[in-house]
């Protein structure tokens, strides 16, 4: 379900797809994220990470009325701090979709699925 907006130029709408590569590609600049995998990485056992035009396999995006919240499947690289990592990409995606999108979101919840050596 996109995201509605109307100003005096008229009608904007964005989609989820949209939101999700926003999210993705902000996170893949992140200091120790290797990538974006899919959300069933350990179930298919799928080792390749999402290219940028599939970010949304890798990232979901849930809404409630004005409420956004954005879960992000990533692999991080060996040797780093994870809850260090983790904390700085969800302060950088949470700036960076908040400023784009001109919307709050609630929640950035980002799953550690693998750990590569790069």
């Amino acid at each position: 379900m996109p995201i509605n907006t109307k100003n005096s130029f008229g009608e904007i709408k964005i989609s989820d797809e949209a939101i999700a590569s926003l999210a993705g590609s902000t996170v893949c600049e992140c200091y120790g994220i290797v990538g974006v995998v899919s959300k069933s990485f350990v179930k298919d056992k799928y080792n390749d990470l999402l290219k940028k035009e599939n970010y949304s396999k890798g990232v979901v995006i849930s809404r409630k009325k004005d409420d956004l919240k954005i879960d992000i499947h990533v692999v991080i690289s060996l040797g780093v701090k994870i809850s260090e990592v983790v904390l700085e990409a969800q302060k950088r995606v949470k700036y960076t979709v908040e400023k784009t999108l001109n919307m709050d979101v609630k929640e950035i919840n980002i799953h550690v699925e693998g750990i590569k050596e790069v």
